[in-house]
């Protein structure tokens, strides 16, 4: 049958233009421009900004020893508990670390399996970040047992005295959650390295001839022996890319379930009591959420003063800026769903305790603790709406500050505000922190920031090899690529 003539009466609008995105990577620089840019970090002399930085984190950092020495040698009746609130700022902050390392693990891992190409340039530090702040969240779990020098108790060891851990116990459930989540994110981070290190041995290898200084070539000599130690012997062979591939796609998907059940297991804490406030099986999906979230903000608190500082504008874009602060009103918006679900669930179960409890948090003693939370987590991320304060850096980081703030709060409302008001009003009290809880609290931030610092000036702060991947120069098909015409 032949095809009907179209009359020439009738205009057919043309196909729709494809939109462009925008590059990576931007101004179409060479591959080793992004070699140059990065391992320039680490080359070049040290900004007095980070001499500053770091001295100030040091010094913050000594809370944190001064407050576990006394706290060890006194005992736990230094901290603001009392009765009811058992639980203070030690669980808080425990809950709120663990949240904060979940950024990385999610960026890495689960955008890497989704082939969200974005990721490349954020990846690294945020898993950085991940590392650093598990280590900072194991802190107050190990010292809130109280008798911290019996902690071998805690370990399925054969004794006399038939101490055995409770298997049945969420507590214990999270030892073996967190250990296993940041033995596998170190692992994660590290397989990511091999590559770069690998380019910075091989960078300071060719300088080393011109270095003439003493004291810059013993340096150079160090820096060489380290980078390749660690870079086990990487020669950028099909082979070793072949198996470090295979490697690494291996980890992602032993790390996508880790990412999700983690903080599923912390909220178990919570969700497995009876008591008014916890006992709600909305606890799992909405910590993931909220650990998501939380974790985004502080990428972003930490990334955009350091693209700033170190003039990498033009691998971590604006692009980059942009995504992610969808996924942060994404996230808040999901939190806030679940704000609201706790209320309508506390009113129709119909439980007088239940009800009174999400009263109280939101008209009681601590109601400052709770509307701070809905200022921070469910407010500010609403201007993410708008596209330029999506594509501000300055007001991006201070919505991510507030974010972080408002995680913070989240816990507390949580924890403090279920437990200070019992079921008896004989047992009601008012919780306050005391010195020691401050002082290790900030330390926690000083010994963070210290480490973080620390990678920044010694390690490729930007997957190269991986950002190098998803440049239009690597791609064989393109007219500024390998097929070149």
């Amino acid at each position: 049958m032949a095809h009907d003539v179209v009359p020439s009466s009738v205009k057919i609008a043309p196909p729709p233009v494809e939109l462009e995105r925008p590059p990576l990577v931007e101004n179409n620089h060479s591959i080793g421009w992004i070699s140059d840019t990065v391992a320039g970090v680490i080359e070049d002399k040290t900004p007095g900004w980070w001499k500053l930085a770091i001295s100030l984190s040091l010094f913050v950092s000594l809370g944190l020893p001064i407050g576990l020495i006394y706290l060890i040698s006194t005992g736990v009746g230094v901290w603001g508990l009392n009765h009811p609130v058992a639980w203070g700022w030690a669980i808080v902050n425990f809950v709120w670390w663990i949240g904060i390392g979940h950024a990385g693990t999610l960026i890495s891992a689960i955008l890497f399996l989704l082939r969200q190409k974005w990721r490349t340039s954020i990846n690294r530090a945020s898993e950085a970040m991940t590392i650093f702040a598990v280590m900072c969240a194991g802190i107050f779990p190990g010292v809130h047992v109280g008798r911290i020098w019996f902690d071998w108790w805690l370990f399925p060891l054969p004794n006399a005295n038939s101490i055995w851990p409770q298997f049945r116990s969420p507590l214990l459930w999270d030892v073996f959650a967190v250990s296993t989540y940041f033995t596998v994110s170190v692992l994660f981070w590290y397989m990511g390295l091999i590559p770069d290190l690998a380019t910075m041995r091989d960078r300071f290898r060719k300088v080393a001839g011109k270095v003439t200084e003493p004291a810059a070539r013993l340096r150079n000599k160090i820096a060489q022996f380290l980078y390749g130690a660690f870079s086990l012997g990487w020669t950028g062979s099909n082979r070793h890319w072949s198996n470090y591939e295979k490697a690494y796609l291996l980890l992602a998907g032993l790390s996508t379930p880790l990412v999700l059940s983690v903080h599923s297991i912390v909220s178990f804490d919570f969700a497995v009591s009876q008591l008014p406030g916890w006992h709600t099986t909305i606890f799992p999906p909405y910590f993931v959420a909220g650990a998501v979230f939380g974790g985004f903000a502080m990428v972003m608190t930490l990334m955009i003063p350091l693209v700033s500082l170190y003039r990498l504008n033009e691998i971590v874009t604006i692009r980059h800026l942009e995504v992610m602060s969808k996924v942060i009103l994404v996230t808040g918006s999901i939190v806030g769903y679940a704000y609201a679900m706790e209320f309508f669930i506390a009113y129709y179960g119909g439980n007088p305790y239940e009800l009174y409890a999400f009263k109280n948090r939101a008209f009681g003693d601590m109601n400052w603790s709770y509307w701070w939370m809905i200022s921070c987590n469910v407010l500010a991320p609403q201007f993410f709406w708008f596209k330029w304060c999506r594509t501000t850096p300055w007001f991006i980081w201070v919505i991510c500050g507030f974010v972080n703030i408002g995680m913070w709060m989240e816990r507390f409302v949580i924890v403090v505000t279920s437990l200070h008001n019992d079921f008896m009003p004989g047992n009601w009290g008012y919780y306050s922190p005391t010195w020691v809880d401050m002082i290790t609290y900030f330390g926690t931030f000083g010994f963070f920031m210290t480490l973080f610092l620390l990678f920044c000036r010694f390690l490729p702060l930007i997957a190269i090899s991986e950002v190098k991947g998803v440049t239009v120069q690597a791609d064989p098909h393109h007219p500024l690529g390998g097929a070149k015409h």
